[in-house]
């Protein structure tokens, strides 16, 4: 009986080690909006799955505020955002790019000068796994433009994938390799129409 005791304590002490790095793994809000802002510039590689389910790749190129630039390696296909503007450059397309402000897509959640995800009704999921915590937004103001799911890893904190749900519930998920905050881009970089004066 006393056997039987004291492994059912150490089964109930391992169980509650466990369960501390979920506890100590969680990034508040608070840490996650400092992050974020911190963030003046940064490059990395990405995955694309998009709602089809298939699947591209290329280089993200983020200066904030308001500016990002994913540059697609499996054709010439580009997406900038600035100037409050969202441009989708279609190779096969001899059309001008389908423009979208900005303000109407959740990547601007991200990409915002002053990011507080502390303001009420943005953070709609608030989660950690204990490897990653996983944070849902939405612009509390119009929650119709959809959501922004961001996924963190902590020691230290990095950005590495997110999730746009857009107005029609299309997913589209964007995970992240070789992250480098810091970098001089141009510009010209994010210049919309640099872009279309470049491609007549």
């Amino acid at each position: 009986m006393a056997m039987k005791l004291i492994r059912t304590l150490l089964a109930a002490v391992f169980a509650l080690a466990l369960a501390l790095p979920a506890s100590a793994g969680k990034l508040s809000l608070a840490q996650i909006s400092a992050y974020l802002n911190a963030m003046q510039s940064a490059s990395a590689d990405f995955t694309q799955v998009n709602s089809d389910g298939s699947i591209s790749t290329g280089k993200l190129y983020i200066k904030r505020p308001g500016r990002a630039r994913f540059q697609y390696s499996n054709d010439a296909t580009l997406v900038l955002a600035s100037a409050n503007r969202v441009a989708v450059f279609d190779p096969k397309s001899n059309q001008p790019p389908e423009q979208y402000p900005l303000v109407k897509t959740p990547l601007n959640l991200i990409l915002g000068r002053n990011i507080d995800l502390s303001r009420s009704g943005m953070v709609v999921g608030h989660t950690s796994d204990g490897t990653k915590t996983v944070v849902t937004a939405q612009d509390p103001e119009h929650p119709e433009y959809g959501t922004i799911q961001l996924v963190f890893t902590d020691n230290p904190t990095e950005l590495r994938q997110w999730v746009i749900t857009d107005q029609s519930g299309q997913k589209t998920t964007t995970i992240l390799n070789n992250l480098t905050e810091g970098g001089n881009f141009s510009q010209l970089m994010f210049s919309i129409d640099a872009e279309v004066a470049k491609r007549r």
